[in-house]
């Protein structure tokens, strides 16, 4: 198989991301020549309100991949603390702490807390939105095909294995 990429659009804070992911990982193994772009970003930024804000999460996704730490590691834990420890995940020591099992803490906290990672923020959302026609996550981008789920109500193990399957 040659190697293709698939680009996955995603929000921490989305329920419909959290059931989906693991439908990937599981997929993943039988596509051996698949890479994974993760492309993340925020289904409601400020200030708009509904539930929790993923913009720490997501600016902690890019410092993990700034410190080689294991994106797989990143994302089960973020998606933990939002969807099963209900961490507060709009304050940044809170998700220091709960991460410091894979992340340095103060470095982690400083970094989401300082803004550092805010133009990657901004530029992840406009890549969605502006870019690739995201409207609602989980989206799937792969060799010019997209999967877009149904708005609260997400897509099947079943749909995205029809899609990486037809998409390549």
């Amino acid at each position: 198989m040659n190697h293709t990429t698939i680009e996955v659009f995603f929000d921490y804070a989305c329920p419909y991301c959290y059931r989906a992911h693991p439908y990937l990982l599981e997929l993943l193994p039988g596509y051996p020549g698949l890479d994974v772009v993760w492309s993340p970003c925020e289904s409601h930024p400020r200030p708009d309100r509904y539930g929790p804000h993923s913009d720490l999460m997501i600016m902690g996704m890019f410092f993990a991949q700034d410190n080689e730490i294991d994106l797989l590691q990143y994302h089960d834990a973020m998606y933990r603390a939002t969807h099963r420890d209900h961490v507060d995940v709009e304050d940044a020591g809170a998700l220091a702490a709960y991460a410091s099992g894979i992340v340095d803490a103060p470095l982690f906290k400083d970094a989401v807390q300082s803004g550092a990672y805010a133009g990657r923020l901004d530029a992840a959302n406009d890549r969605a939105y502006g870019q690739s026609d995201v409207w609602v996550v989980p989206a799937y981008r792969m060799n010019g095909h997209r999967l877009d789920p149904v708005e609260d109500v997400g897509i099947t193990k079943k749909q995205l294995a029809r899609f990486i399957q037809s998409a390549l």
